[in-house]
Parts: structure tokens; C-alpha cells; sequence
């Protein structure tokens, strides 16, 4: 017999089989020997009262066998000579995913990736954090993975109605995830294991019959009577397929410029700008969890925050507990900063992005933007502008090498310059610079208030023991590429498939790879395989 039962459990008793099977035979009303096993459906953390419990849903077998858990395994066809071949501009989560489903139908999927494979990515990495040189097609957002390999692989959405969650996280598991990410309410895989998963992606594509091309900046399209033949790449090469995906992310500028340049419909897309904030995570553990310590049965304290400021929402994006600051430019003269946490989430410090939403209203009524941008202001890539303008001030203000400008918390919401730092785990370093100088005025002052009324919703979260770091801007593309929304190809041009977080349908590693799976089956259904 089988049943599910619901239960609520100390920390320890969670992570002890042995202290648990004797709780769910009492919950049964069973003998201990009754119980066989367990599979756990969700477990989530409830820190509401005074101490923090584990909230569980479980599969129990009783007086029968128990069983392992089953995993959603599809069959990836051999395509070493399909005669179908589909193009996709982009190694991220959108494209892998895509290329795995193209695989499961038959169709030879051929990726182009910009920039290199995980292993050579990490000397560019290395070069970005102890030396401030940045290569502009290799970093923290280009490269094998894309942006997701190297920020975190939080694996958490709303996006329920996009496609199957648990098929994106079974596939996860396959190629090397933990199997806790099938049943935590946040799930998460860590910055460290994520690049051994990808490695294992683009292993299957390539004994399928797949191919993998790096190195390979895709700079023009071939197209003949309205429609995508293929594409071309900085190094003279051309590539046809029956139709193109283009998943190159959101921070592919020269793909939007691209677009633009050949007369082809782009829009601007409202975006969020601010600040990475920085505390101990000793502080948050003890605001969140409401207790000195919180013991090695609890993993580090995360939160999620958002406050109504005026008629501007303030909210924090991207929560790394035991975390670290990234540098996240993709150009040497830029400023950009994400935030990771190794799968243990073991450092001592918490990060999250806390950012305020951009209209283009807000674009158009600040005066040093109009007068360095004004040409550009009636252009949908406006709002890029923008971003890369605010980007470039900030570079300005760290003074080079990319150092970040950075102020205590306190001292930033009080108008003041901080005469010294905290220590931060961003590896360029920091520079104290008055980021209302950085930042338009609508982010500064939304966040000036924002980060105050957060105090009152963390204990001890407006403090000068925090500092926040310039700047957190590439939260999602400042364009959308539009598609129809059935063929969900690029309207004026078809076999264009516009696709994940770069083109404004995605909001993330989950989101993305939903909609890889979702173009990929359209194009299957179009092309009659």
C-alpha cells in the first residue's frame, strides 16, 4: 500500500531517516516494520515561528516494497544522418534544451556558441577576477551554458503554464544534479556542479549525432523570399538549416543591433536597474531563522523582499546565500555584477540584486541621458542604451580594471560617502564612490527608501555592515524580438524563431529551457517530422 502524508519535522529529524521512519509509522498509526520507505514529493523550510521547521510531503510504502524514484528519461534518436537540420545561435539553457528536444524528435540540432567550451571559459573567468581583463566573447554570460553556467542554477519559476517544470528538472538529474532539486521548493544546483551537468549535455548531442561548433559569433543572416535560410559568422563560415532558433540571451547586443540593421521588428522592453546588497550571513540566518546559530541541520538563510515605494516597486532579485558577487560585463569599459553560491552555499556572505523597474518614460526624463543619447531616443534599442550607459558610468566610478563603485548602506540612503568598505566577496575589488552619481535618480531614490523600509522586514538588514555594489542591471534583455504568438516565428521572417530570456520570453534557467522545448516541438510540427 502506498499513501501520501503530509509532515512537519525538526531540521535533523528531516535529513535522518532513521529519526523520521519512526514519525511516519506514528503518523500511520503503524509499526515501524511496517513502513519500507519513503520518497519525498517537497520539502520546504517554515521559519515563521520561533524554530524553523521542515514541511514534508511524502510517498510512503507500507507493507510493500518501496521503490526508487522514477525519472522522466526520454529517448534522444541517433541523427547521424537525418536529413533535417535545425540551427541554434546559443549554448544556454534555452538552446541545449532545445537541441535535446530536437533530438527526441529525429532533427540534427547544430549550435553555434560565441564564445568557448566550460573548461577553456574558466581561464577567462580567472583573467576577469584577478586581473580586470575582460574578453568580450568570453565571461560570465558568453560561453558554453551561457549566463546560467557561471550565476548560480537556481532552478525556481512561476512559469508553470510555459511548459513541464518537471520535465526540465528530471532532465537535470539525468545529467549529473542532485536528485534533491525534484522536491525542494527553491531548487538549486550550485555554480561549482553546474559545468560538469552542460559538459554532460553537450555529450549527449554529440553521440546523437549533434553538433557543437564554439568560436563561433554569428554576425549575418542568409535569407532569400521572407524567410531564414541560415546564417553566417565572423570567421567566413555559413550554416543552412530547415529554420533557426535564436537563443543568444540578453545581454547579445550585437544580435539586436543585427536585427535592427537588416530592418527586422525589435522592441524596447521595460527592465530592472540597481544594486547588488551584500551582508554577513550570519545577520540574515539570525533575522530570518530568529535564533543565535543556525546549527548544521538548516542551510544558510535566504529571503525575498519587495516594497511599494511611491508608484515604483523595489524588489530583490537573485538571492545567493553563501554567496558571491560576480563581474558580469560582457565590454571592458562596463560595470556589471551578478550573484552565484557554490551547491553548499558555504561562504560567509549573502548577496541578492535589489532593483527597481525602468519604463521608458523614466528614460526619456533624465537630461544627461538625453544629452548623450538624444539621436537614439525614437530607436527601440533605446532602452540598451541606456543600460550600457548607466554600465559605463559605473566603470567610470570604480576607476578602471573593473573595480565596482560601492558605498556602505547606510551612508548611501544618508547622501554620504563611506570613508572605508566591509569586506566583500566581489574579487575585483571595490572602490567607495557616491552611487547617486552612477544611478538615475528615480533608482537612487526608490532605493534610498526601499532599503529602509526593508529594515523593518529583516531585523538588522538596514545596516552600515552592509554594502551595495554598482551595478545590478542585467536582470532581463532591455529588447523583445516579437513572434507570432502561434508560429512563434519572427514576423516578417520565418524559420526566425526568436527564443528565451535574450529575446524577452524567459525569465531564467527553467523558463529558458521551457521555451527551447517549446520552439523546437513548433518547428518540429512545421517541418512534418
Amino acid at each position: 500500500m502506498q499513501q501520501t502524508i503530509t509532515l512537519r519535522v525538526k531540521p535533523e529529524e528531516a535529513e535522518d531517516a532513521q529519526q523520521l521512519l519512526p514519525l511516519i509509522a506514528r503518523t500511520l498509526g503503524k509499526n515501524n516494520g511496517a513502513i519500507s520507505g519513503y520518497t519525498i514529493l517537497k520539502s520546504s523550510i517554515d521559519a515563521r515561528g520561533r524554530q524553523a521547521m521542515i514541511q514534508l510531503s511524502l510517498l510512503v510504502y507500507v507493507d510493500e516494497p518501496a521503490k526508487e524514484r522514477e525519472l522522466i528519461l526520454p529517448v534522444y534518436q541517433d541523427v547521424h544522418t537525418a536529413t533535417k537540420e535545425v540551427i541554434i545561435v546559443g549554448a544556454g539553457p534555452a538552446g541545449l534544451f532545445a537541441a535535446l528536444q530536437l533530438l527526441e524528435k529525429g532533427i540534427k540540432p547544430i549550435i553555434l556558441e560565441r564564445g568557448k567550451d566550460v573548461r577553456t571559459r574558466r581561464r577567462d573567468l580567472a583573467a576577469i577576477n584577478k586581473q580586470g581583463v575582460m574578453n568580450p566573447e568570453s565571461n560570465y554570460c558568453f560561453g558554453e551554458g551561457g549566463a546560467g553556467t557561471y550565476s548560480d542554477g537556481k532552478l525556481y519559476t512561476r512559469s508553470n503554464k510555459r511548459g513541464d517544470i518537471n520535465r526540465i528538472l528530471n532532465t537535470f538529474v539525468r545529467f549529473g544534479a542532485e536528485e534533491k532539486i525534484l522536491y525542494q521548493a527553491h531548487p538549486h544546483i550550485g555554480t561549482n556542479k553546474l559545468p560538469q551537468i552542460i559538459t554532460a549535455m553537450r555529450a549527449q548531442i554529440l553521440a546523437s549525432g549533434g553538433a557543437v561548433h564554439f568560436n563561433k559569433k554569428v554576425t549575418g543572416f542568409i535569407t532569400g523570399k521572407n524567410s531564414l535560410k541560415g546564417v553566417t559568422t565572423a570567421d567566413g563560415d555559413a550554416f543552412t538549416g530547415a529554420a533557426v532558433i535564436l537563443a543568444t540571451g540578453h545581454s547579445a547586443r550585437d544580435i539586436f543591433h543585427l536585427l535592427h540593421n537588416e530592418g527586422l521588428l525589435i522592441e524596447a522592453k521595460p527592465f530592472a536597474l540597481g544594486v547588488r546588497a551584500e551582508h554577513p550571513q550570519t545577520l540574515i540566518d539570525q533575522a530570518q531563522y530568529k535564533c543565535d546559530s543556525r546549527g548544521e541541520w538548516l542551510p544558510p538563510a535566504s529571503y525575498s523582499l519587495v516594497q511599494q515605494v511611491g508608484d515604483r516597486g523595489v524588489f530583490s532579485f537573485c538571492m545567493c546565500p553563501g554567496g558571491i558577487i560576480a563581474p558580469a560585463a560582457t565590454d571592458q569599459q562596463e560595470i556589471v555584477v551578478n550573484g552565484w553560491s557554490p551547491s553548499k552555499r558555504n561562504n560567509p556572505y549573502a548577496n541578492s540584486g535589489i532593483v527597481v523597474q525602468v519604463e521608458e518614460k523614466d528614460v526619456h526624463a533624465i537630461p544627461a541621458f538625453k544629452k548623450a543619447y538624444g539621436a537614439a531616443l525614437n530607436s527601440p534599442l533605446f532602452l540598451l542604451y541606456f543600460q550600457q550607459w548607466v554600465e559605463q558610468l559605473a566603470f567610470t566610478a570604480g576607476g578602471g580594471r573593473l573595480v565596482a563603485p560601492a558605498q556602505r548602506m547606510v551612508d548611501f540612503c544618508e547622501g554620504k560617502q563611506s570613508q572605508t568598505l566591509p569586506d566583500c566577496s566581489y574579487l575585483p575589488g571595490l572602490h567607495s564612490a557616491p552611487l547617486w552619481e552612477v544611478l538615475p535618480p528615480f533608482v537612487t531614490t526608490a532605493l534610498q527608501q526601499g532599503f529602509q523600509l526593508f529594515g523593518n522586514k529583516i531585523r538588522g538588514y538596514y545596516s552600515n555592515d552592509a554594502v551595495i555594489v554598482a551595478t545590478e542591471s542585467r536582470t532581463s534583455s532591455p529588447v523583445r524580438i516579437p513572434r507570432d504568438a502561434t508560429t512563434l516565428e519572427h514576423p516578417q521572417l520565418s524559420n526566425l524563431y526568436p527564443c528565451g530570456e535574450g529575446a524577452g520570453y524567459a525569465g531564467g534557467i527553467v523558463s529558458a529551457a521551457m521555451d527551447g522545448e517549446r520552439i523546437a516541438k513548433t518547428i518540429t510540427l512545421k517541418i512534418g517530422h
